[in-house]
């Protein structure tokens, strides 16, 4: 079962529509209590970082969640749910992120630059990991964001992006990812990142889409 958290984000209807569509056995959760059912955890994310910090922690998520990626269980994290993965971001200054990845989250500032980045964009994968399986070279994703995360380990970055300059459009250690774009919303290449992602936890899945 994939756990899709439920603290307010409002795009989780449209990611747990991706999921089902590929197959997976999803449940929406809006408390802890059934979090150790799952198999994977998916942490959507939209807005402003302290008010995704603020809800996690109010409806009791931080502290299992912190726990979950601590033991390197299936965890991706998306837009503003990847964000809080990191140390802190400038959007929520004194607010701590989970700081799993070390870095902070930084704002776009490059002159004349539009922000928020509203679009499709390519992505340049900079490593192989699990979850680029079978996408094509250079491939387009869908973003809006104002903040990125400035990620302080280089080999933890499995993809970058280039918008007014250059930052890591995706994460990875061990089992723990996220994604700064949106996989439910970038069509073929979306669906098979959220596949490749189920295809870590196969006890998740009931049926597994074909192609």
């Amino acid at each position: 079962m994939i756990a899709l958290i439920d603290y307010g984000s409002g795009n989780l209807r449209s990611v747990y529509n991706a999921l089902c569509v590929q197959g997976g056995e999803v449940e929406i959760l809006s408390s802890p209590a059934h979090l150790e059912r799952a198999d994977a955890v998916v942490l959507p994310g939209v807005g402003a970082f302290g008010d995704c910090v603020s809800q996690i922690r109010e409806r009791g998520f931080w502290d299992p969640l912190m726990d979950w990626i601590a033991n390197d269980r299936p965890f991706l994290g998306i837009c503003v749910g990847y964000q809080v993965l990191f140390e802190g971001s400038e959007e929520a200054p004194g607010i701590a992120g989970m700081g799993f990845f070390k870095g902070q989250v930084r704002k776009f500032k490059t002159p004349g630059l539009k922000v928020p980045q509203i679009g499709w964009n390519r992505l340049d994968l900079s490593q192989a990991h699990a979850l680029w399986e079978g996408l094509p070279a250079d491939p387009y994703v869908y973003f809006v964001h104002s903040f990125y995360p400035e990620a302080l380990e280089p080999k933890e970055v499995t993809a970058r992006c280039h918008y007014g300059e250059i930052f890591a459009a995706a994460a990875a250690r061990g089992r723990v990812s996220g994604v700064q774009f949106h996989p439910e919303k970038s069509q073929s290449v979306g669906l098979g990142i959220l596949r490749n992602f189920m295809r870590q936890t196969p006890s998740s899945m009931s049926t597994l889409a074909a192609g």
